[in-house]
Order: C-alpha cells, then sequence, then structure tokens
C-alpha cells in the first residue's frame, strides 16, 4: 500500500490549533489516536507571503498557511473533516467565529462551529470563543477546546482548570458546564515591566531559574507589604537589587514571582480563600511547575498538570458537532 493510500485509509480528522504567532497541524486516525503533527510559524499575524502569481483575495494568506499545514494530508485524503481553533476565528482572523455565551454546557461548543470555504475541497470548521457578560465582560478563544480536552481527558464534572500564560485564565467547570471565568494579564505584565520599564535595567533574564528568588517573590502578596497591592510591590525588584539583596539574574525571577503570586492570591480571594475542586493546569511544563508551587505555597496542594488537552479537545468537538462519529 503506498503512503498515500494509507494516510487515507488511517485519517478520521484534521484538526488545527491556529494562534497568533503560531499554527500547529494535527492528524487523526479513525480511533481519535494523533498519528502526525506539524508546527508551523504561521500564525494569523505573520501569514506566508504570495510567491509568483499574487492571489488577490483577501483570505489568500490563509490559505497558503492551510496549504503549507495539511494541503498533502487532504489530498491523500480528501472529505477529510476539518476542524480548527483559536485566534483563526476571532475579528483579525480568517472568519469570525462568534463567541457564545458563557454559562453553557461544553458539549454545546462544538454544535456552533463557522464553517469557510478553503479552496481545497473541504472546508474548515471554526470553533466558537467564549464570553462572559457582565459589568467587565471576559472573553477567551482557544482555552475552550483545552476545557474540552481536559473533561474528556480526565474524566471529571467539576474542576478548576487553570491555564499559565501570556493571559493566564482560570475556568470553572460544574456539571461538564463552564460556568465562569477570570483573565489575569501575568505573563503579559511581565514581559512588558521587564523589557520596557527601568524595572528591566538592572535585570539579566537568561541563566538557571533562580527557585529562591521566585519562591520570595511569590510570597509578597501574603506579607503585609503585599496589602499595598501589585502596582506598589512590583518596584521591590528593582529596590532589592539596587540595596545588593537580588543579583540582575534573581530580580527576573523575583518578578515573575511577584506577580504570579499576586494572580493566586486574587484568585483566593474571589473564592474567599477556598479551593475545594479539582484543579488541573495547561501549558508550558515549566510555567505550569511555577505555578504548582506557588499554588502550595499558598496552600493549595491538590492540583496536577495535564498534557495533550488541545488535541484531545479538537478530536471531542469534532464528535460534538457531528463531523466524526
Amino acid at each position: 500500500m503506498t503512503s498515500a493510500m494509507q494516510t487515507s485509509s488511517s485519517t478520521g480528522l484534521i484538526a488545527l490549533d491556529w494562534g497568533t504567532s503560531s499554527l500547529r497541524a494535527y492528524r487523526f486516525d479513525k480511533q481519535g489516536k494523533v498519528v502526525d503533527k506539524r508546527a508551523l510559524p504561521w500564525g494569523i499575524m505573520n501569514l506566508p507571503p504570495a510567491e509568483g502569481d499574487a492571489d488577490d483575495r483577501t483570505d489568500a494568506g490563509f490559505r497558503r498557511a492551510l496549504q503549507a499545514a495539511c494541503g498533502d494530508w487532504l489530498r491523500a485524503a480528501p472529505g477529510t473533516p476539518l476542524i480548527a481553533a483559536g485566534m483563526v476565528g476571532s475579528k483579525q482572523g480568517w472568519r469570525e467565529a462568534p463567541y457564545l455565551d458563557v454559562p453553557l454546557a461544553v458539549s454545546d461548543i462544538g454544535k456552533s462551529l463557522t464553517a469557510v470555504d478553503t479552496g481545497l475541497g473541504t472546508p474548515l470548521h471554526i470553533v466558537s470563543g467564549l464570553l462572559e457578560r457582565s459589568a467587565l465582560p471576559n472573553v477567551i478563544r482557544g482555552e475552550e477546546t483545552q476545557v474540552a480536552g481536559i473533561l474528556d481527558q480526565l474524566q471529571v464534572e467539576d474542576i478548576l482548570i487553570g491555564l499559565p500564560g501570556t493571559h493566564s485564565k482560570w475556568v470553572h467547570v460544574a456539571g461538564r458546564r463552564i460556568t465562569h471565568f477570570d483573565t489575569f494579564m501575568t505573563g503579559e505584565m511581565y514581559a512588558a515591566l521587564s523589557n520596557h520599564t527601568i524595572l528591566g535595567r538592572t535585570m539579566q533574564r537568561d541563566g538557571a531559574p533562580d527557585d529562591a528568588a521566585f519562591l520570595r517573590g511569590a510570597g509578597v502578596a501574603k506579607t503585609a507589604d503585599g496589602r499595598a497591592g501589585m502596582l506598589s510591590n512590583i518596584f521591590s525588584s528593582r529596590t532589592l537589587g539596587l540595596t545588593g539583596e537580588l543579583s540582575p539574574r534573581a530580580q527576573a525571577d523575583y518578578l515573575s514571582g511577584l506577580l504570579i503570586g499576586h494572580e493566586i492570591a486574587a484568585l483566593l480571594a474571589l473564592v474567599d480563600g477556598r479551593l475545594q475542586a479539582r484543579i488541573a493546569l495547561i501549558g508550558d511544563d515549566m510555567l505550569c511547575r511555577r505555578y504548582l508551587q506557588v499554588l502550595a505555597l499558598y496552600g493549595v496542594t491538590q492540583a496536577e498538570i495535564a498534557e495533550a488537552a488541545t488535541e484531545h479537545g479538537l478530536w471531542k468537538l469534532a464528535q460534538h458537532a457531528g463531523l466524526i462519529a
């Protein structure tokens, strides 16, 4: 049997995790196992340029990126369902997939996909983001797919899911319904402070992590000084360097810990200091392990790290949508 015939007979779904800066493609067999995957730099803000004859269609860059990611898979297995999650469904993406209102059942997310003509003989089905309406509205896009993957992977009904990153999310699930979520711009704040303020002038951000400095910063929110708030506390990452208590390398880890510590302290304040649900973290392994350290510092020890949530979620949402059996 040729390679193309093997691909055709073994492919059940092609799925994309399409974000701002990257594009990840997964080929599943008909039992839901990932049998091939690729990572490309073609996020929605960095699409591949035209070569040769220019394609003047407004979505030409997205078509080129899709072709690069999985065009050969689709040619070998025509008619294979195609699903995508992430910023590809934002206002800046290929086609906006309207937000769904929270609370809602996770199984309902896949029932409201937005179809886009790809020019490859198979439409692309884009997953919607979620919107929580309130005096201070909140949105997620992409994380809803990871939540679906976690619930399928861990087979749980009630859980608090943490997604550390540029914009950290904390998603509450009860009875397999997303009931509430919070956003903390912790990662973006760290990048902005260390790269674009005076705090970064004395920092060194390479070399081995300084766990002691990180935990020192993480504990600040628990102290009397911490009551002054993050905006007051962050200046200490500079002053502790000026007084010789923190080395240039330690200052960066201290600031990271301080910001994450304030995030966890705020999260605990929102639930009156009690986190009784099972907790799972999704994201970069090193960052998740640092969050586990801070959670333990604040008395939360029942957390775990989940893996492969995105691909699990893409398969599950495709099932909910009826794209696969």
